[in-house]
């Protein structure tokens, strides 16, 4: 088998002008070249190129799937921590309204359930389209993970004795006047 040279030569596309000069000029290039320095391949450099955009975007895509399955795992404990510390509305009659966004929605509780809502002891946490009543403590551990999670949690007064105040079976009257 000849060479491209030779080849080319015999179909009439190269003489043997072409050919010295060609020989001539690349061992001008290679003489040129200080010793020791390797010979830059351009398609090797841009190989070397393509390599490191290609690690480049494999990095960045790791990089959003890692956090993808951040945002599901901190979903999946929200969702336990409401479904397993949820109260029981079942039985509830009252009507409480809050807002969510620019909507206002609304849940059947009891009455204590609005009473300790209005102090701040349980919360409205979403799950999904749905609402649920939730203790004070769980709605804070869920805003840890999700604040857009909890939709209702009053702060909680200082002068809020609790269940056991000593003065809760006293009645303030009606007719009080400071």
């Amino acid at each position: 088998m000849a060479s491209l040279q030779e080849q080319l030569m015999k179909a009439g596309l190269a003489d043997e002008k072409k050919v010295r000069e060609v020989r001539k000029e690349k061992r001008k290039q290679r003489k040129q070249q200080p010793k020791g320095a390797a010979v830059v391949n351009e398609a090797e450099e841009r190989a070397r190129k393509a390599r490191q955009e290609k690690a480049e975007r494999d990095r960045q895509l790791n990089l959003e799937r890692k956090q993808e399955a951040e945002k599901k795992a901190i979903q999946a404990q929200i969702r336990q921590l409401i479904e397993t510390n949820r109260l029981d509305r079942s039985r509830c009659e009252t009507s409480y309204q809050f807002v969510d966004g620019k909507k206002i929605k609304k849940i059947l509780v009891n009455d204590t359930m609005v009473d300790q809502l209005s102090r701040g002891r349980l919360a409205v946490v979403r799950l999904g389209e749905n609402y649920d009543v939730v203790p004070e403590k769980v709605a804070t551990k869920i805003m840890e993970r999700d604040e857009v999670a909890v939709i209702v949690l009053h702060d909680r007064q200082q002068d809020d004795v609790g269940e056991d105040d000593p003065y809760a079976g006293y009645e303030i009257p009606d007719d009080l006047m400071w």
